[in-house]
């Protein structure tokens, strides 16, 4: 790669959250039981949407890649971060670095443009629901989720190809517990304006151009909802949005905060807890939220584990 041949640096050093023996294993205790609860719920919601017939809706069709997409950008970050954690290596090559970096960018963007897709879902449930079945076909929604991966990867490519402009001759401390765009180009040795600015331009938009898809599709719920006369119908409708509305506040609240404003405004310690939150937190949450606040998938898991039992005892 060229990049190698003009930076002088081969590894980066993570220094991850704290320096304190006793809060790194309290921290590794903690970022392992949100992992594991991670890996289960995520995979778990996967497994019963998949299992059960009566989930084969465009809901949880979008819903089953949102687990996917949690489950892969936890996996790309937590591992490294209690092996940091856990032992005294803090070292990540120079390509593992860039590669964790693009494939947390390609998730992430590919997240937002889902949960897009998911808010204009939920519009048109509540908004047209005699038209739904034929408004949301297999093929609308096939092609919702493609363009979101598309888009996540367009975003991706545009953070590589300027990453790949910069050199690294000084430090390779990151100041971080994971390779993130801000703090890798706090490390660049060369001018990092154009490039700062084209990422700050791409990432803006993804996040803005999902959120008026979000906010619109909102509104319009929002209007649908109050002309409703009865309060056990509105109390209804409302319900059939609610999980997702709470993810998509707690997914762009952290994601607005930590990246849209300028590399001279970054904050490690402000911005290490922010990006703890949406990096390894809020992945555990998301199937919390869906399905407990979802009547659907809690039958849906117990006709499952019936039907487990039911077999089980013939054998």
């Amino acid at each position: 790669m060229n990049r190698r041949n003009s930076s002088s640096v081969t590894d980066f050093i993570l220094m991850g959250l704290t320096d304190s023996a006793e809060a790194k294993l309290v921290l590794s205790g903690l970022f392992l039981l949100i992992y594991l609860i991670t890996v289960l719920g995520n995979a778990g919601m996967i497994l019963i949407i998949h299992l059960d017939p009566q989930l084969h809706t465009p809901m949880y069709f979008f819903l089953t890649h949102l687990s996917f997409l949690d489950l892969s950008y936890s996996s790309v970050i937590t591992p490294k971060t209690l092996q940091n954690l856990l032992t005294s290596t803090k070292s990540i090559s120079f390509l593992g670095c860039f590669l964790q970096m693009n494939l947390f960018t390609v998730l992430g963007s590919t997240e937002c443009f889902l949960l897009s897709s998911m808010a204009y879902d939920r519009y048109v449930a509540i908004c047209n629901p005699l038209h739904y079945p034929v408004i949301m076909s297999t093929q609308l929604c096939c092609a919702l989720v493609t363009g979101s991966y598309m888009f996540g990867f367009i975003d991706s490519t545009v953070n590589a190809v300027c990453m790949s402009r910069l050199h690294f001759c000084n430090s390779n401390v990151i100041q971080h517990f994971f390779c993130d765009t801000s703090p890798v180009l706090v490390l660049s040795c060369s001018d990092t304006y154009e490039v700062e600015i084209t990422i700050f331009a791409f990432a803006g938009s993804t996040l803005v151009l999902s959120l008026i898809t979000i906010s619109g599709s909102y509104v319009s719920i929002l209007f649908t909802i109050l002309k409703i006369n009865s309060t056990a119908g509105k109390r209804k409708a409302f319900s059939t949005c609610a999980s997702h509305l709470l993810g998509v506040t707690i997914f762009y609240s952290t994601m607005i905060f930590t990246y849209l404003k300028p590399k001279m405004s970054y904050s490690l310690g402000r911005d290490q807890v922010a990006s703890v939150f949406y990096t390894i937190v809020i992945p555990m949450l998301n199937p919390l939220i869906y399905s407990l606040r979802n009547k659907e998938v809690k039958h849906a898991a117990l006709r499952v584990l019936q039907k487990k039992a039911g077999h089980r005892q013939l054998k």
